[in-house]
């Protein structure tokens, strides 16, 4: 009778940690193409947002837009009972810096943090770009709607917070507003900064850049595709020994392509494929598109993970142009350009992927694994406060994604028969109550 309560109550906490959490749905549901079209119209309508224009102006200037998005922020907060703390974190960044900042200038993001009921010191992030640019960047007065690049992004953030405002979280989530970026991504490494100086905890950096384009220069039309760029490895590392150590340890037992903003990717992934089947996430093994660079990179500069979001098909006569028309071809980044039901798409990838890490228990820290020469792969890992439970999760090793996994329960250490170790990459999360997941963590010790 005992045996057969125990499997009836195992059975049931897999039926619960096999289903979908509604209340994701619900935020799918609630994201607005409508209010992300009048966002994007608002802050193209500034005409410029170029990191050195017009700070002064009511109408027009840098200025002017992230005095906007941060009173929006501020109505979304009032809407839920003063539950955002609204502020400007700002940096002087000196005229020769670099070649792109002619006069001195003060690079202000503009920040809007939602605390966590139990984990108000852990972060999970979801960044736009503020600034904008043509094709001189050292032109600060020209006119640069900036519609897709980026305030496709920075509109996805103002929505998300309106919907998850809604809501309340174990963790805290940030929405973000960064300055600087086309002049030397000067915004985010203030934030990180910021951040670090802070004793931040943060789960992961969602930066999205452009992500309001379907039709690519390729000639491809495509509003269901989108990429999540991801480096391999931190290279925040700077003590030589351990990055030895590291690195011999990858020769050997694997990791170089499982470090934390990778498995944050895949979490997107994850997410996205089981609320979202409809949309195809696509895995891009590189830091940033080949020779650029975005505003996750500073926070994987200091440790961080962070992860870039946007459109699988760009259009570079839409990208960093003067406005014109040449040989029938209307380059700049307008708003006619912008296709919102893909924007609303790729904001709710963002909501939902806040929402689950959110709501889960933080991550295993250590986790070790054995099994050399024995037919099964042993893990052991660390019992994590909130944790009802664990998975481990199991791969090929030539497989971008987590593939395979197994519920094991409220222990901490299992092994997996028949699973020989030689032939997978292995990692193991932490499960809620509610059937949250953490991210993956990849081992990070060999146990005998």
């Amino acid at each position: 009778m005992r045996y057969f309560l125990s499997t009836l109550s195992m059975l049931c906490v897999l039926t619960i940690f096999a289903q979908t959490d509604p209340k994701i749905y619900d935020i799918i549901d609630a994201v607005s193409e409508e209010r992300l079209k009048n966002d994007v119209k608002t802050l193209a309508d500034f005409g410029t947002r170029h990191t050195l224009s017009d700070t002064v102006s009511e109408t027009r200037g840098i200025g002017a837009a992230r005095r906007w998005i941060k009173s929006e922020f501020e109505t979304i907060s009032k809407d839920c009972s003063n539950c955002l703390e609204v502020f400007y974190q700002s940096n002087l960044i000196e005229k020769g810096t670099n070649q792109r900042i002619v006069k001195d200038v003060n690079v202000v993001n503009v920040v809007a943090i939602q605390r966590g009921t139990k984990y108000p010191n852990r972060y999970i992030i979801m960044s736009g770009d503020i600034d904008s640019r043509v094709s001189d960047p050292t032109d600060f007065t020209s006119d640069s709607p900036g519609a897709n690049d980026n305030a496709s992004g920075m509109a996805g953030a103002i929505e998300a917070a309106r919907v998850l405002s809604k809501y309340e979280f174990e963790s805290s989530i940030v929405y973000l507003g960064l300055s600087g970026e086309e002049q030397g991504l000067f915004g985010g490494q203030g934030m990180a900064k910021y951040a670090k100086d802070n004793n931040w905890d943060i789960i992961g950096v969602l930066n999205n850049d452009m992500i309001g384009n379907i039709t690519g220069v390729d000639g491809v039309i495509d509003n269901r595709s989108f990429r999540i760029f991801s480096e391999p490895i931190t290279t925040a590392e700077t003590d030589p020994k351990k990055l030895a150590r590291q690195a011999r340890g990858r020769r050997f037992y694997g990791g170089e392509v499982d470090g934390i903003s990778r498995q944050l990717a895949r979490y997107v992934y994850k997410t996205t494929k089981t609320y979202m089947p409809e949309m195809n996430p696509i895995m891009i093994y590189r830091l940033d598109r080949f020779g650029r660079g975005g505003h996750h990179r500073p926070f994987n500069d200091v440790g961080f993970a962070g992860i870039r979001i946007m459109e699988a098909h760009e259009n570079y006569t839409q990208q960093h142009q003067d406005i014109r028309t040449e040989d029938g071809i209307n380059y700049g980044d307008t708003f006619e350009h912008v296709n919102f039901g893909y924007a609303k798409k790729l904001t709710a990838v963002n909501a939902i992927t806040m929402a689950s890490l959110a709501s889960a228990p933080p991550a295993p820290n250590e986790v070790g694994i054995g099994g050399i020469v024995e037919p099964s792969a042993k893990l052991k890992w660390n019992k994590v406060d909130g944790a009802k439970g664990y998975k481990i999760y199991w791969r090929d090793t030539t497989s971008p994604t987590w593939d395979n996994s197994r519920y094991v329960g409220n222990v901490t250490e299992f092994t997996l028969d028949g699973i020989v170790i030689d032939n997978f990459f292995f990692g193991v999360a932490s499960v809620g109550s509610d059937g949250h997941e953490s991210v993956v963590v990849f081992p990070n010790n060999i146990i005998r």
